[in-house]
């Protein structure tokens, strides 16, 4: 058996134990670590949702705020080769934005030496209203076909309820987490077949709602079953009592991120240690940006540009620790 071989061999055999604790059904071909070619390559990139407050001042007032050619303007200036550019502060969200909106912003980032990693909506698949899944069914595939147009290769979904519903079984009628998780699956794989003609991943995120553990994200993904879905890997929402364990489980799966400062959603959640967490990517094998994605969690005196500025400094220096 030559090397390569050998190698793939072993990390299949490594799933083995997980497959055999799911249903025979769910244990099928489609779900698999990603096979990553060159070795572990971990470059930053920003999420612009980090500029969440601003953002939104600016969609109500332009003459406030900033946008998000501005946010382009500042990873150019700071060196981030890549931004994920949200979708909820494209103008006219939730409807697709203009094709001369789009056909600018492209030009925008390449002219400053950036890529755009992704984009996201904002979906509701923990609700037993299937009007209301289907909603985020097709507001999703709508968006990956705007990020086909930007030439992101990733959408963000979320797993759980969004609003004001902190906890998803408020909003299933008492439906059990092995219903919700099927229902979910299939919703998402919808997507995902969509994605598949367009050439867009379907990236689900653990948001501390219905996805809190490595293993709960597994298992979603495992019932969803389809090549063009991988993991949002929030590095702020494994709300375990080890998260590190649970993000080294998902490194495998991982087509996008979100590298928080804290292992929480407050300041008083553990502060991120970035060599530590640079390591277990590395060490995992994934190849590809990174983003940052910082957070006000309530803090009156947040200052995007100073957090970010921070966090990025802190992914870089667990990065160069690597070497």
């Amino acid at each position: 058996m030559n090397p390569t071989s050998r190698r793939s061999f072993i990390r299949r055999a490594a799933l083995l134990p997980l497959a055999a604790s799911l249903p025979l059904s769910r244990a099928t071909a489609a779900f698999s670590p990603i096979e990553r070619t060159g070795g572990p390559l971990l470059k930053p990139g920003l999420n612009a949702y980090s500029f969440l407050e601003l953002l939104n001042e600016n969609m109500k007032d332009a003459s406030k705020g900033i946008d998000l050619f501005a946010v382009v303007d500042f990873c150019a200036k700071h060196n981030i080769e890549a931004v994920d550019l949200t979708g909820y502060f494209f103008p006219g969200y939730p409807k697709a934005p203009a094709d001369s909106y789009v056909n600018r912003m492209k030009h925008y980032v390449h002219d400053r030496g950036i890529v755009i990693s992704g984009t996201g909506v904002k979906n509701d698949f923990a609700t037993a209203d299937k009007a209301v899944r289907a909603e985020g069914v097709e507001l999703t595939k709508l968006w990956i076909e705007v990020a086909a147009r930007l030439g992101a290769p990733v959408v963000r979904v979320f797993a759980g309820p969004k609003g004001e519903v902190k906890d998803w079984r408020a909003a299933v009628n008492g439906a059990s987490r092995e219903d919700v998780e099927k229902w979910m699956a299939d919703a998402v794989r919808e997507c995902a077949e969509h994605g598949e003609k367009f050439g867009v991943i379907v990236a689900v995120q653990n948001h501390g709602d219905f996805l809190n553990t490595g293993p709960e994200h597994i298992s979603l993904l495992k019932r969803v079953d389809h090549e063009w879905c991988g993991a949002l890997v929030d590095t702020g929402k494994y709300l375990t009592d080890d998260p590190y364990a649970d993000i080294a489980m998902m490194v495998p799966y991982a087509v996008n991120w979100q590298i928080k400062e804290t292992l929480g959603s407050s300041t008083k959640s553990p502060a991120t240690d970035f060599k530590k967490l640079a390591k277990i990517i590395h060490d995992g094998g994934y190849r590809g940006f990174v983003p940052i994605e910082t957070l006000a969690m309530a803090r009156k005196d947040y200052d995007p540009f100073v957090e970010v500025e921070k966090t990025l400094a802190g992914l870089r220096e667990g990065i160069a620790a690597l070497s």
